[in-house]
């Protein structure tokens, strides 16, 4: 991530001067169309059914909202937690993710944020089929054969499954 021109390209244009990332000092969200911005860009919304054989059908649907950055900006991960007033920062080799899995926090924060500053772009055709999910889930769906039929064929068309 992030690692620098690759050395075919700096060899074919041997004048171009990097130009150093500048310091960044304030990283409070001010503003909730950029936010809306960032996130249409670097978001990511995931659904997991994973086997649980203690649940009345025998699985546990899981929601997530991530954002996932170069570890060098772990302080702006920081900050949706201060603006959004839930989630966690996860720290991997090179990178740090911002996630929210509670339900209440995706529908009570999340999505009202969303609904009121929209994504743009592809992303937004798997947001609505997150909100569908939801839906779902709010109506104890997940707990039915049927419902969790849906689920997975919605699952199944969302981000790379997408046609």
């Amino acid at each position: 991530m992030n690692g620098g021109l690759p050395s075919v390209i700096e060899a074919a244009f041997p004048n171009i001067i990097p130009v150093p990332r500048p310091d960044v000092l304030d990283y409070k969200i001010k503003n909730p169309n950029w936010l809306a911005g960032f996130i249409s860009a670097e978001e990511c919304f995931f659904i997991n059914i994973r086997s649980k054989p203690k649940m009345k059908i025998g699985y546990l649907i899981e929601l997530t909202f991530k954002i996932t950055q170069h570890y060098r900006d772990e302080q702006l991960m920081r900050s949706l937690i201060e603006y959004f007033g839930c989630g966690n920062i996860y720290k991997n080799r090179d990178t740090v993710e911002f996630k929210i899995t509670k339900f209440e926090d995706l529908t009570e924060k999340i999505i009202p944020f969303l609904v009121k500053y929209p994504i743009q772009g592809a992303k937004f055709v798997d947001y609505l089929d997150f909100v569908k999910v939801i839906k779902l889930m709010k109506n104890k769906a997940h707990l039915t054969e049927e419902g969790l039929y849906q689920i997975r064929k919605i699952k199944a068309g969302m981000n790379r499954g997408r046609k």
